[in-house]
């Protein structure tokens, strides 16, 4: 016998309490592989050289899965010089199955 209660909702009408749980996205801007002899020196003030250029692509992550690339921009307006990310590439986050 069928009944609707047994039909699974649609994904989008099963997630819709879900949509309201805040998420952290990383931006990864780059990596810094010293020797732990130049870690030890690090004081207030020292700069940490990274592997990346400011013009260069950024990774965004959920937890350890990429789910999109971007560019680092500077807002304009009334949060003027607060850093933010324009998405050039959204990754395919389907569900693996």
């Amino acid at each position: 016998m069928d009944n609707a209660a047994d039909t699974p909702a649609p994904r989008t009408e099963a997630a819709a309490p879900l949509t309201s749980v805040p998420i952290e996205i990383t931006i990864s801007v780059g990596r810094a592989r010293p020797l732990v002899r130049d870690l030890l020196r690090l004081d207030e003030g020292s700069v940490l050289t990274l592997d990346k250029r400011i013009d260069d692509p950024v990774e965004l992550y959920v937890g350890d899965r990429l789910i999109a690339i971007g560019a680092l921009e500077v807002v304009e307006g009334d949060d003027s010089g607060q850093l933010a990310v324009r998405l050039t590439e959204v990754v395919d986050i389907q569900t693996p199955s």
